[in-house]
């Protein structure tokens, strides 16, 4: 295999040089994220120390770094090398962790996918990223061999967990290789993942971020906010292809020497026992998922929750009241904060012991953040505009040109389409979405995608969707639906609908709601009234 280059990207550097205002910032030129999470870790008396903390035991960093090396000449041997792309597909295993840093420490880039997306989703991120190879867990695999019909690029497929007859295994691969590697000397301006998100129009969009954006991330938000030690241990139910789940379950703990928990599937009930169990002392979940944590009965009484210091909280805002429930039940303080795909992680967050219930937070210490309007004028405090963030990460969309346009204005502003207040304190206020994006359980939904499958179905004239109110996850996805005339609405045509998108998506993005109309509102040029929409919903 020959390394595809990288096309139509902007320029590395966004941000001027001199916007890296903290020390921690200032990278050299040669830098390899692989070698600082892992190798720096793995030496003298911090190697026999845990890095990954499972339910079946603990793995040290000595014992990752060997498995991770022996991974490195496995991956290489079998042709993939620097500026290759592989694809992801794993649930938070350790396997996980060993795939990302070994691709890291070969300077191949990783595009992580998350376990729920289906065969179309995961064909269109295989195409637009050309990956020429996948790690696979073995229960994930059936949805990407369906992708791979419609992805020519992706010869082959690595399978990790169990097996099949004829496959080509990340056991295999590991199986009498060397335990020393030398990282490549990749460049701090390297890409070193792309991780995807969807916008407005549906269409996922490919997030590029260098070796320097990773680190960045842990030595602005994670130092300065979560101020973590070695004995720190993190854990949440985000899946690692998730970038909030990337940073808060492997960069953050791995870049402080601490260590992750890694769970399985969420429930109130499982994440309180791995809270628990493991002494968690850091928590990366949904506001919904502590929301239905503390709905557990007797929750404190059952689960000792005296080792978590902090609750993160992000992927949708934070009610007060569930910080205020949250904060009586525990004592612990939850830091809500606002990030993107597009910037890898938290840019603007809750701060110990400043926490104001119903504001986001205060951007994080080197990012400069602000509320402007259409042209880019910053409002008065008080005036709500669109949130517009420059900082040590910056967007770089992958092959999207005109996307790039619309989230980079302004000379290297960040405009993420959300709409905040600042008071006169500099604390930032959530207000909403400025597009159609339904965030729903801290999942973020874009309407357009869920509207074109519904289309799809023979009984279907036509639909819209928009949010609707949910006391449990904030908001669900309701969709309206106009139906051919010789169809006719029923309970089982409901569930005929939802069962048609679970199976053409992942599954989170099916409306829960669907009401039969007869006509979609719409203006005199013909485009339909969404904000009609949701007054009837609520």
């Amino acid at each position: 295999m020959s390394a595809t280059p990288a096309e139509s990207l902007p320029p590395p550097d966004l941000m001027p040089e001199r916007l890296y205002t903290l020390p921690e910032l200032r990278y050299p030129l040669s830098l390899n994220v692989g070698e600082a999470l892992l190798d720096a870790n793995a030496g003298g008396d911090h190697a026999t120390r845990p890095a990954i903390h499972t339910a079946t035991g603990t793995i040290t960093y000595a014992d990752l770094a060997r498995r991770v090396n022996r991974l490195c000449h496995g991956l290489r041997a079998l042709g993939l090398d620097r500026q290759h792309r592989v694809l992801l597909r794993l649930p938070n295993a350790p396997d996980f962790i060993v795939a990302y840093l070994a691709c890291q420490k070969l300077g191949i880039v990783t595009v992580g996918t998350m376990p729920l997306l289906r065969a179309r989703e995961l064909a269109y991120i295989a195409n637009d990223a050309d990956t020429r190879a996948a790690i696979v867990w073995g229960g994930l695999r059936d949805e990407l061999e369906r992708a791979q019909a419609h992805a020519p690029a992706l010869k082959h497929l690595i399978v990790a967990g169990e097996p099949k007859a004829g496959d080509t295994t990340l056991e295999s691969l590991v199986t009498g290789q060397p335990e020393r590697f030398t990282a490549e000397g990749t460049g701090r301006d390297e890409i070193a993942m792309i991780a995807y998100t969807s916008g407005s129009t549906g269409v996922p969009k490919g997030c590029v971020h260098d070796h320097r954006d990773i680190l960045a991330s842990a030595d602005s938000y994670a130092r300065y906010v979560l101020a973590p030690s070695p004995d720190d241990r993190f854990g949440g139910h985000p899946t690692l292809a998730f970038t909030f789940g990337t940073g808060g379950l492997l960069v953050f703990p791995f870049r402080f020497g601490a260590s992750t928990v890694l769970s399985g599937p969420f429930t109130p009930e499982s994440m309180l026992e791995t809270f628990a169990r493991h002494r968690v002392t850091v928590a990366f979940c949904a506001p919904t998922s502590y929301r239905l944590m503390l709905r557990v009965p007797d929750m404190t009484k059952r689960y000792g929750l005296e080792s978590l210091r902090l609750g993160v909280s992000a992927a949708e805002p934070l009610p007060a009241a569930t910080w205020r429930d949250w904060h009586e039940a525990t004592g612990v303080e939850l830091l809500d904060g606002i990030g993107s795909t597009e910037m890898f992680h938290i840019f603007i967050s809750s701060v110990r012991g400043r926490v104001r219930p119903g504001a986001t937070g205060v951007p994080v210490p080197g990012y400069d953040c602000r509320v402007v309007d259409e042209t880019g004028t910053e409002c008065a405090p008080g005036q709500p505009g669109l949130i517009a963030i420059k900082g040590p990460t910056g967007c770089k969309y992958w092959r999207k040109p005109d996307r790039q346009a619309e989230y980079v204005r302004w000379n290297a502003w960040n405009v993420t389409g959300d709409v905040y207040v600042m008071d006169e304190d500099g604390f930032f206020t959530y207000q909403c979405r400025s597009d159609d994006m339904i965030v729903s359980g801290g999942y973020k939904i874009p309407g357009p995608e869920v509207e074109h499958v519904l289309d799809e179905h023979p009984a279907v004239a036509e639909s819209a969707v928009i949010a609707a109110p949910d006391e449990t996850r904030g908001f669900v996805v309701k969709a309206y639906v106009v139906l051919k005339p010789d169809r006719h609405p029923s309970p089982g045509l409901c569930g005929e609908l939802q069962d048609h998108v679970k199976r053409e998506l992942a599954p989170y993005k099916y409306p829960r709601l669907i009401e039969f109309v007869s006509e979609l509102p719409r203006t005199e040029t013909g485009k339909i009234q969404r904000y009609r929409l949701r007054q009837m919903a609520t």
